[in-house]
């Protein structure tokens, strides 16, 4: 098959442009690299709009249309959710006899093509594929958010449109809702299973009185436009944690959602992999300290509730350090740090209050690092977290705040590193073989960590979203997780000051398996998607 020439060649030779108009347009590229070469051309007004695209249609071997709000015929939102259509930048705009006509800004991405497909398939309905030019689509996208802002903004007064949008956020499983002031409205976005999705805009003229209202309930100070920290308590199933930080357009507010009473999950059911015997290897000790590593948003304080409740019995002194104390547990003493305390000060004092086991929230600094391992050095066991991409790096981490090999490898007894995935909505999942790509894919990985994966019989999913799912095809999350048991040999490579790279490859010749494994058994048990694991660490 004979391999297509770039478009600006064919269009040359088309006579739609000249070779001038190649050379202007590839100097435009130089500060648009993202822009590709049709809509250049179109921008820099090379010819016709109608002939240019009918044109690349043509070369591309798609149906061409300049397509405009007034050619669309439906109600975008009752096929495809405008956040699904942002993302491939798609348009349904009309429909014949079941097929539903798509525009897209570029049908070479097989990816965007294909979620869309699905979906529309998923309804029952075929797609009929139309090209045009990415402005054509930005312009009806943008038309589409209005349509979002309308339905916000359809409550008058400040205090039911502030209302809604919690409700709102609630009902659709948000974690986080964004106020955001931008330069002429005030944008609402939810973050759902990690993502966030634009939930509509503000008209600018509002943004003083939602922020007043904020303020309000947010038992804030009025007047201060510095970033500060407050509670709404008005939703009786919530205890929402709000902030606020000024920006160039004005205060941007983040509610953290917290459902009250939330029922702490088991390790097990959070995806951790093995039995009570891992668990127990990995968690139930003495005179030592278990470090959760993961960045910010991967759930490392729910694991870490998960684990304490595991160990909680009546017999045990079970004290936390929290910062804030976001699940309240019966049976434990949960101390909240505040602007007057610090970690390291509030540890100092728990040491004298005879606990058991400690959990530290987060170990952010030298001082607080040398007292949790001093306390696991002393009969405790401590629980706690840190900043690190994985559970080997937990030990570069401690020897650049300043901590000495010898404590490290006295008293850390496990690191573990854990990322949240989302999990393949049940409702619309669509199932399918996997491709002899993604099977190289995955032997690769498990030869690479000695594990020999078993494809016989497996299948996986297409994401293709649904109104249970917001149209993302995931529906919740799952952890996939690393363990880090220090034995030892490796405490001797510690307190030899080895690399974490020797660390890592005596880990490996034992039991140890890195994240991607986990990852990669779940993506064989169907519970989510390669594209969703390679979207979280980068394997392909």
């Amino acid at each position: 098959m004979e391999k297509r020439q770039p478009i600006g060649i064919e269009l040359v030779r088309k006579g739609v442009i000249n070779e001038s108009d190649i050379q202007k347009a590839l100097e435009y590229q130089k500060s648009n690299p993202s822009k590709k070469m049709g809509d250049i051309l179109n921008i820099i007004g090379a010819c016709d709009s109608y002939k240019l695209i009918q044109a690349i249609a043509d070369i591309l071997g798609e149906k061409g249309i300049l397509l405009d709000k007034s050619d669309i015929n439906i109600n975008l939102e009752d096929y495809i959710s405008p956040d699904v259509l942002k993302r491939n930048r798609a348009i349904p705009f009309d429909i014949e006899g079941g097929r539903v006509k798509v525009c897209f800004s570029d049908t070479a991405n097989k990816r965007a093509v294909d979620t869309i497909r699905l979906l529309l398939l998923n309804k029952g309905l075929i797609m009929e594929k139309y090209i045009t030019f990415d402005s054509n689509i930005e312009k009806i996208l943008l038309s589409l958010e209005g349509s979002t802002t309308d339905e916000i903004s359809s409550t008058s007064d400040i205090t039911g449109l502030i209302d809604t949008i919690i409700k709102k956020a609630i009902d659709k499983r948000a974690s986080d809702i964004h106020f955001e002031p931008m330069e002429n409205e005030l944008r609402i976005r939810y973050r759902i299973d990690g993502e966030l999705f634009t939930e509509g805009h503000i008209d600018k003229e509002k943004q003083t009185q939602v922020i007043g209202r904020l303020k309000a309930i947010s038992n804030m100070h009025q007047e201060k436009q510095e970033a500060q920290d407050g509670r709404i308590l008005l939703y009786p199933d919530y205890n929402i944690r709000v902030s606020s930080q000024k920006n160039v357009h004005g205060e941007k507010f983040v509610l953290r959602l917290l459902k009250k009473n939330t029922d702490i999950k088991s390790i097990f059911d959070l995806g951790f992999s093995g039995d009570e015997q891992t668990v127990k290897k990995s968690f139930n000790k003495r005179n030592s300290i278990t470090i959760m590593a993961a960045p910010t948003g991967e759930g490392k304080t729910t694991t870490l509730y998960s684990v304490i409740d595991y160990l909680n019995r009546p017999e045990i002194n079970v004290t936390t350090i929290e910062d804030p104390v976001e699940i309240r547990i019966p049976g434990l003493n949960q101390i909240e740090i505040d602007a007057k305390t610090s970690f390291s000060d509030s540890l100092r004092t728990v040491l004298r209050q005879d606990p058991d086991i400690i959990l530290v929230g987060e170990i952010r600094d030298k001082e607080t690092a040398e007292i949790a391992l001093q306390a696991g050095q002393t009969g405790h066991y401590v629980l706690s977290t840190i900043h690190t991409i994985d559970s080997i790096e937990v030990i570069t981490r401690l020897r650049k705040m300043g901590v000495s090999n010898y404590d490290i490898a006295s008293t850390l007894a496990t690191s573990v590193s854990q990322r949240l995935v989302r999990k393949i909505c049940p409702h619309c999942a669509k199932q399918r073989e996997f491709t002899a790509e993604e099977i190289e894919i995955m032997k690769k990985i498990g030869e690479k960590y000695g594990e020999t994966f078993d494809f016989k019989g497996k299948t996986t999913y297409d994401a293709v979203g649904c109104t249970q799912c917001n149209h993302t095809g995931y529906f919740g999350r799952i952890g996939i997780f690393e363990v880090l048991n220090i034995d030892d040999e490796i405490k001797e490579l510690i307190t030899d000051d080895a690399s974490t790279l020797k660390i890592k490859e005596c880990a490996i010749q034992k039991s140890f398996k890195p994240i991607i494994i986990d990852g990669i058994h779940k993506v064989l048990l169907g519970i989510t998607t390669l594209e969703e694991l390679n979207k979280k660490l980068v394997i392909f």
